[in-house]
């Protein structure tokens, strides 16, 4: 694996590789087998993988959730040697945005970026965006690599990709989510968990359960405050949300027709780390109940 820390290397290196399919998978780092799970998928799609590791700081609503952000640098790229992967990006802060965060361009997203993560990280998702463009623009791939657990950013990224003024020209290909033990989705941020809460947070992912076990046609408001509930009554302190939306648009649903394919997500706190989930409710369930 060649590690490369600036644009103008990152450039060059690629420029040998300009006639074969190029697949990135962007990241955080504190990389777990979700990650290895994109890269390997990465390399079934591609001649060359790229991974990158940037923190990026634009997409951060709190400096304490920024600053407590794992770095296992040393562990991840042996995981990336492991998976063999060709090339990791290591930007520095003004490699990716040499002409400073402020102020950010503005990207289109229209109501995808006011709900649901959008409306409890107000600005996040064009942080995402600026990240994700000014990483498309130096890796120029032909296809980028991504989680289901990140529902609605992977929703972003698509909507950004379809940005004609853009010109990218990769497509997003997303993956199920990987999960630990207790059903837990696989988060960076799970690091931060004792043993003990790292059990207790596969709450989240059955309350989801609940939902898409208990859904009928109809109005869906009892079903979703009974999952909060749950949540409250096993340990979380607080839920911003479990809400029902179109699988395809994300638009939020309350009452549903038996009919339109449907995600349930949610994202609660347990001790001061907040895990995000979503189940995409299976065809079967379509008017059945």
């Amino acid at each position: 694996m060649q590690i490369v820390k600036t644009a103008v290397e990152l450039t060059h290196l690629l420029e040998s590789f300009k006639h074969q399919k190029i697949g990135f998978v962007p990241t955080m780092g504190a990389l777990h087998k979700g990650h290895i799970s994109l890269i390997d998928a990465s390399k079934s799609h591609s001649n060359i993988t790229v991974c990158s590791i940037f923190i990026n700081p634009t997409q951060f609503n709190q400096q304490a959730d920024f600053d407590k952000y794992p770095i296992t640098l040393a562990e991840d790229i042996q995981q990336l040697e492991q998976a063999d992967c060709d090339i990791l990006f290591l930007p520095s802060l003004a490699e990716v945005y040499p002409n400073g965060t402020t102020p950010i361009k503005s990207y289109p997203l229209g109501n995808l970026a006011n709900i649901l993560e959008g409306a409890f990280r107000p600005g996040h998702f064009q942080g995402v965006c600026q990240v994700v463009d000014c990483l498309l623009a130096l890796v120029a791939p032909h296809f980028i690599f991504m989680g289901q657990k990140d529902y609605q950013q992977c929703k972003v990224v698509e909507q950004l990709l379809k940005m004609p003024h853009l010109n990218h020209q990769a497509k997003l290909i997303s993956l199920p989510t990987f999960r630990e033990k207790s059903m837990l989705a696989m988060s960076s941020r799970n690091r931060r968990l004792s043993a003990d809460d790292l059990e207790k947070a596969g709450e989240l992912y059955q309350s989801l359960l609940y939902v898409t076990n208990t859904l009928k046609p109809g109005n869906e408001k009892a079903c979703l405050q009974k999952a909060t509930h749950n949540l409250l009554q096993n340990g979380f302190h607080s839920v911003d949300y479990i809400a029902l939306a179109n699988a395809n648009s994300l638009i939020l649903i309350e009452q549903w027709d038996g009919l339109e394919p449907l995600v349930v997500l949610g994202a609660a706190f347990l001790n001061g780390v907040r895990l995000i989930d979503n189940l995409i409710l299976p065809v079967h369930l379509k008017g059945l109940h």
